[in-house]
């Protein structure tokens, strides 16, 4: 009973890390009030939550990478494929090595296969966490693009090379050769086996809804499922379950844009997986508070294997690693950067990044969710069942990093954002794009109607003008349901407003009759919830 306590002390402290983080005057960021809160509640409970490494790894990664894909938005992906490689696989690998050999530096008595998988596991950032730090500034949008490119890529190749890691401390044995076929191959069956998952459970669905009908709640549980089983069948052919879930969510962006989902799934499906995002992730980060006191206390016990008695030389190691994270990700975006151009001596271009934006990247490289799942994966015990070396240290260590990146970006983003004017460019696009679509589907839908209405003239008596003055309303309100209040005002566009205006009046008071007769018994608590439905998706149209 008290783990069932816990599950619903940990639910419930999502829920008021979101009313803290909303209300704070200051914009102390989601994650560190929640990894606050699950400190607290480590305090309150006597046992805390025995983790199965396995199993908190499945249920909480596939999800969330699989919906990293699936929104991630495509055309920014294209537009900046070059810098988000880069920073994903080239910045992965130098941190691996590079960061690797450090750690081994500092504490000898850390083997070198685990000095690597603890550098693998810091190296994926988290970009719901820096969302968190800068709900509130204006981080231009070609940088978050590639934050969050970065993220949904270099989220899979750091666990790839983790598991790579362990697999040669388990083993003791390692080649290059034969890590970078074994790369290429779970890379390879990874990505081919999220794809072929999707488009197969995309196809059975459809087949299925032809000879059955749609049915709303066993659509959104398959796109639940889809993540799992992409994973799991990769993982059970020796590919890369991550990269499974992350090619996923790419093919699901895609089989979305057929259209064949109804308006009603992806209004439900969509605050689902809202839902399943914030949710876990805000489970991981208390968990790690949670988790934090028996992770100090075993730390603390090996600290003498460091060489050291004091507890602090702990802390130092991990800002050394956060250090040399933020120092490589400022390195090699500057060399990226600037060299093709002192190669080609072409001067500099206006176009070129100021070294302001390079400092925002390296900064907001923080660390958060994945690497707390992943370091929580490393095995417990060796084939020989001695214990795996380091476990404790590197889960320790992994922990404070995701703290203090969080801190760090805490205070070094606010100033380096203050007064950047956002980005023109972004809304240009945008609003250009917009005006593209709405053009485009007006004379789509005008074309639709001119032919509903000459078949509708074939078969009833009504006057011609009544079809042409009702098919000028029809497309009057469709463009403007799309306008936006800063736009250029109008006298057709201001009617719009009133006639919005008494509408949701319209629909509020009808709700609210509703709600008052199922309270009273009048008419049942179905009937009410099907009408008040109805009315909801009025209200989000006109909204």
């Amino acid at each position: 009973m008290e783990s069932i306590g816990m599950v619903f002390t940990i639910l419930i402290a999502i829920l008021v890390s979101g009313l803290i983080g909303r209300y704070l005057p200051w914009g102390l960021p989601l994650p560190l009030i929640q990894i606050a809160l699950g400190f607290i509640i480590s305090s309150v409970f006597d046992e805390g939550i025995l983790l199965n490494p396995e199993v908190f790894f499945l249920l909480l990664i596939p999800p969330l990478l699989f919906l990293d894909g699936w929104r991630i938005p495509k055309d920014e992906l294209r537009r900046d494929k070059g810098g988000i490689f880069q920073l994903a696989f080239g910045l992965v690998i130098l941190t691996v090595l590079g960061l690797g050999y450090i750690i081994h530096w500092m504490i000898p008595s850390m083997p070198l296969p685990v000095a690597f998988a603890l550098a693998a596991i810091v190296s994926p950032t988290d970009p719901v966490a820096v969302q968190g730090i800068t709900r509130r500034l204006p981080i231009p949008r070609r940088i978050m693009s590639i934050l969050e490119g970065e993220a949904l890529f270099n989220d899979a190749s750091g666990l790839v090379a983790f598991r790579m890691a362990v697999l040669a401390a388990m083993t003791g044995v390692f080649s290059l050769t034969e890590a970078a076929t074994s790369f290429i191959w779970v890379a390879a069956a990874g990505i081919a086996t999220g794809i072929l998952t999707t488009r197969l459970l995309s196809i059975a669905h459809i087949r299925l809804n032809r000879f059955f009908g749609e049915e709303h709640g066993a659509e959104i549980l398959l796109s639940l499922l889809t993540p799992f089983a992409a994973y799991v069948i990769a993982e059970a052919i020796g590919g890369s379950g991550i990269l499974s879930a992350v090619a996923a969510g790419l093919a699901m962006s895609y089989i979305e844009l057929s259209g064949r989902i109804s308006p009603l799934t992806r209004m439900r499906r969509t605050a689902m997986w809202d839902f399943i995002q914030f949710t876990l992730n805000g489970f991981m980060f208390i968990l790690l508070g949670e988790q934090l006191p028996t992770i100090f206390t075993d730390a603390i016990d090996l600290v003498n294997i460091t060489g050291h008695h004091n507890p602090w030389w702990l802390l130092v190691y991990a800002t050394v690693i956060c250090l040399t994270l933020t120092a490589f990700r400022f390195i090699w975006v500057t060399v990226y950067v600037y060299v093709p151009y002192l190669i080609s001596r072409s001067g500099k271009p206006s176009g070129l990044p100021k070294w302001r934006h390079i400092l925002i990247i390296s900064f907001a490289g923080v660390r958060g969710a994945v690497t707390l799942a992943g370091v929580m994966t490393l095995p417990l015990f060796l084939p020989d069942h001695s214990e795996f070396p380091g476990r404790d240290l590197a889960v320790f260590l992994a922990a404070t990093v995701i703290i203090i990146s969080l801190i760090a970006a805490s205070i070094a983003l606010p100033l380096l954002l203050k007064g950047l004017a956002p980005s023109k460019e972004f809304h240009i696009s945008y609003n250009n794009q917009k005006k593209l679509a709405i053009q485009f589907a007006r004379q789509q839908a005008a074309e639709h109607l001119t032919s509903v209405i000459d078949g509708l003239k074939k078969n009833d008596h009504l006057d011609v003008q009544f079809y042409e003055d009702l098919k000028k309303q029809l497309l009057s309100d469709f463009v403007n349901s799309f306008q936006l209040e800063e736009d250029e005002k109008n006298l057709e566009y201001d009617k719009y407003l009133t006639e919005r205006k008494l509408r949701l009046a319209l629909i509020v008071q009808a709700r609210t009759s509703i709600f008052q007769l199922a309270r009273q018994n009048t008419i049942s608590d179905e009937l009410a919830r099907e009408l008040v439905e109805k009315l909801d998706f009025d209200h989000i149209r006109f909204s």
